[in-house]
């Protein structure tokens, strides 16, 4: 008969990790494992407290379905007995990694497509002043740089992180920071510094104007775009759908969310939160379909889980069978 645990851990972040909405200093994450017949399957997920989610609350969730497990929950009951979020991510990713182990196969072999192959991740840099930014952007050997927008003084911080590196790739996230009235300033200044994407740029019930102004650079949807149900209200005014697996409530939803996303003409891009690998292995199955990666989670931590993902530089490997999958 399998059997559900669940616990929280918290992840100390190397200095902290600062967006439009606060700072914090580490990652608290839940671990969901089911075991039976003498494997386990193992899940992380990153409660979020924009969507109303605590430690505490995501715990109960995925603890309110441990007689349904014993009982054989698959991952298709699973997606009628939670709605989208970070228990049903948990969950799903436990009994993807469960149903590989007892298969004797790797995830992506269950689900039909290639085995992942190694990936460029975009590297986030946090919040700050144009200086420190700037230095932090000098410092980070990354090709593909990430910045947290989304407070006043933006366009000196884009202009500032360009001129500390002329050679990277870039790309900003507002973290529904700015406002109508700042959209089309900050969104020039981005396209003068070659800024290739755009997220959330506005909170997600203001993001309307979007559909009425020209978008010289593509806009990416993150806090408005959580599953299937969200794409027909992305249409017109975005261009790309950031999929998190913590929104999406698992690979389940993220790998139907890609097939739907892309037939709609929707550019991909593939996120996860401040986590450690175990919570990012699962994405990897996605990787290749995306554009833009930003999968650096467990760059940003003090120290990761062991075993965790290999990171050589910007490249992100795919998961080892005894991390996930």
């Amino acid at each position: 008969m399998p059997r559900l645990t669940v616990r929280i851990e918290r992840w100390p972040i190397s200095g902290s990790f600062v967006i439009s909405r606060g700072a914090k200093t580490e990652a608290t994450v839940v671990v969901a494992e089911i075991s039976g017949g003498g494997v386990t399957g193992r899940g992380e997920c990153v409660p979020y407290a924009r969507y109303g989610e605590t430690p505490e609350s995501v715990v109960a969730a995925i603890e309110s379905l441990g007689k349904a497990v014993e009982d054989g929950l698959d991952r298709s009951g699973l997606q009628r007995k939670l709605p989208p979020g970070a228990a049903r991510n948990a969950l799903d990713c436990a009994l993807w990694d469960l149903g590989a182990k007892r298969a004797g196969k790797r995830a992506w072999e269950l689900t039909g497509l290639p085995a992942p192959q190694p990936v460029t991740t975009a590297y986030t840099l946090s919040l700050d002043t144009p200086e420190a930014m700037a230095a932090a952007a000098r410092t980070a050997k990354y090709p593909l740089l990430k910045l947290k927008l989304g407070a006043h003084g933006d366009v000196d911080r884009v202009i500032s992180v360009r001129a500390a590196r002329l050679d990277a790739r870039l790309i900003v996230d507002a973290n529904e920071g700015w406002q109508a009235s700042n959209l089309e300033e900050n969104m020039e200044a981005c396209a003068a510094a070659r800024v290739e994407l755009i997220e959330q740029p506005l909170p997600a019930a203001e993001d309307g104007v979007l559909a009425t102004i020209k978008r010289i650079v593509p806009v990416c949807a993150d806090e408005s775009a959580h599953d299937r149900a969200s794409l027909a209200s992305l249409k017109g005014k975005y261009d790309a759908v950031n999929i998190k697996l913590d929104k999406t409530g698992g690979l389940t939803e993220a790998l139907a969310l890609a097939n739907e996303a892309e037939r709609a003409g929707f550019i991909l891009m593939l996120g996860s939160m401040v986590s450690t690998s175990l919570g990012v292995a699962p994405a990897m199955l996605l990787a290749a379909r995306a554009r833009f990666v930003d999968l650096d989670g467990p760059l940003l931590l003090a120290k990761d889980r062991s075993p965790g993902l290999a990171y050589e530089g910007a490249t992100v490997f795919p998961p080892e069978p005894a991390l996930w999958g």
